[in-house]
């Protein structure tokens, strides 16, 4: 980042502590993409973000913005634009994981998104984005979801800690059976995760 750059970086901080809605605002079409996520930051803590503004950012070209704007929109309805949950698709692996964690913050949920984040839990690539998807489900413990959480116990030790603490939002049969597999699990963390849970 250029000087120039970091003083315009530090102006929008500034804006966003002082109440300086114009500069924020003006700052939001920098041309440097670190500058534009703290404008939007920046706009946010003054109230002033806008929904145009904050779709307008879920489509920024730089990764870091697209962040920067889900991290946002995790505070807000989901029942209410901007949607965000084409982002679960993002090119860029840390967008997708922040948007599954995003989707499963977001209250009430956006529309569809436990079937977006089961998709996410068991077809994407990399294995973090899978973990925050199965992380997600948990959190909105929508029924929809659950399939995905027990197929998550079958994958590596990570993914499947992650899908024994997901469990604790679901009920059933099938949720005390897969909690007393876990119990005999190859790895500690997962066995302790369903001790707790049963107890």
């Amino acid at each position: 980042m250029s000087r120039d750059a970091a003083t315009r970086r530090r102006d929008a901080a500034v804006a966003g502590h002082t109440g300086d809605e114009a500069t924020a605002r003006s700052l939001l079409s920098d041309e440097d993409h670190k500058v534009r996520a703290t404008a939007l930051a920046a706009l946010d803590r003054i109230g002033a973000l806008g929904d145009d503004e904050l779709a307008a950012a879920l489509a920024d070209p730089a990764p870091g913005v697209r962040r920067r704007a889900l991290s946002l929109i995790a505070t807000r309805p989901g029942d209410r634009p901007p949607a965000a949950l084409a982002l679960l698709e993002d090119d860029d692996p840390v967008v997708a994981e922040t948007a599954a964690w995003a989707a499963g913050e977001r209250q009430p949920p956006e529309p569809g998104a436990a079937e977006a984040l089961a998709r996410l839990a068991t077809e994407h690539p990399e294995h973090l984005v899978r973990e925050a998807a199965v992380a997600a489900i948990g959190a909105l413990g929508d029924p929809v979801g659950l399939p995905a959480v027990l197929l998550a116990l079958e994958g590596r030790a990570t993914l499947r800690r992650r899908a024994v603490l997901a469990l604790a939002a679901f009920e059933g049969p099938e949720v005390d059976a897969a909690l007393e597999r876990a119990l005999t699990d190859r790895d500690r963390q997962v066995r302790q995760a369903a001790e707790d849970l049963l107890a």
